[in-house]
């Protein structure tokens, strides 16, 4: 049976992979008491102990203002420890699945950002997921590094989250208005994952490897974001404070933050689509999804 290792198998798309990979294979779920990433030793270690077939790494230093403080941190777990793993994968012939970001781009323009773009990051999370990439690709032969963005589910921290709770106790939120991109599930990241490893498995060294975007469809601002989220989380009856008309737009310069936010997050995903025929939805219908389960929760409880 094909042995799968997922990395931060407590994150948002980690949650969701350990879902989505167990009809694949032998799943090897880490954490980071399980492995440790500052340490590219201690990675080596793991990686011989369990000796996988498919190596899938999710896990990464995502505080991106805090990072602007802890450089070497961030180039330890985003940079060091994935470079580490694609050593282990060439050496093992194994397969390295590797996520990254948005941030890598200059987040300049408006026109969607493809593959072949040129990477230009402007914070140091962005630099640390830059060096990641690079390494993945010039040490694995087999790889797929996936960019993504804006990240969410039902599980772990995030923005949809945080305006659903911001939304039971204020009368009135102010988000972001000028920074575009997909709102992209966590779901949606790993059952895409999920379709790469079946391909994967069915046609070896054939499998067209490489770096791929991959973010839901459509586009929208962080300001459009939360209106459309809270306006649905009201259909379902959540116990909000305010309407989506009280969530006003403003610029980023009205919000500063340590580490700087691309404008542009719009990622080109046609080539995924072309290479493994995956349709990939709207952003909105992970949003629905989301709120449906988290609504259930709440229900349980």
């Amino acid at each position: 049976m094909t042995r799968i290792l997922i990395t931060g198998k407590n994150g948002q798309v980690g949650h969701e992979l350990v879902r989505a990979l167990a009809p694949l294979g032998e799943l090897i779920a880490l954490d980071r008491e399980g492995m440790d990433l500052t340490d590219a030793h201690a990675i080596q270690t793991v990686l011989e102990t369990h000796r996988p077939d498919i190596i899938v790494n999710p896990a990464a230093y995502t505080a991106v203002d805090k990072a602007e403080s802890e450089p070497d941190v961030a180039q330890a777990v985003n940079a060091a420890a994935p470079e580490a793993m694609a050593h282990w994968a060439a050496k093992h012939g194994a397969l390295l699945i590797h996520y990254s970001t948005d941030y890598i781009f200059n987040g300049r323009g408006e026109s969607a950002w493809r593959e072949e773009d040129a990477a230009d990051p402007q914070s140091v999370y962005g630099q640390s997921k830059w060096l990641g990439e690079q390494a993945v690709r010039a040490t694995a032969p087999r790889h797929w590094i996936l960019r993504t963005s804006w990240v969410f589910g039902a599980h772990g921290a995030n923005f949809l989250k945080t305006m659903l709770r911001l939304a039971s106790e204020r009368s009135e939120l102010k988000v972001v208005a000028d920074q575009v991109g997909a709102p992209t599930s966590a779901a949606l990241i790993a059952n895409t994952t999920a379709r790469l490893i079946q391909r994967y498995l069915s046609d070896g060294e054939r499998s067209p490897f490489g770096t791929y975007h991959l973010v839901a469809s459509g586009e929208t601002s962080w300001h459009g974001y939360a209106q459309y989220l809270i306006g649905q989380a009201s259909k379902l009856g959540f116990p909000l404070t305010l309407a989506p008309d009280a969530v006003l737009g403003i610029p980023t310069e009205a919000y500063p933050l340590p580490a700087k936010r691309p404008a542009n997050s719009r990622l080109d995903c046609a080539k995924l689509k072309a290479d493994f025929s995956i349709t990939l939805p709207a952003w909105q219908d992970g949003v629905d999804t989301v709120l449906a389960a988290l609504w259930q929760q709440r229900e349980a409880e």
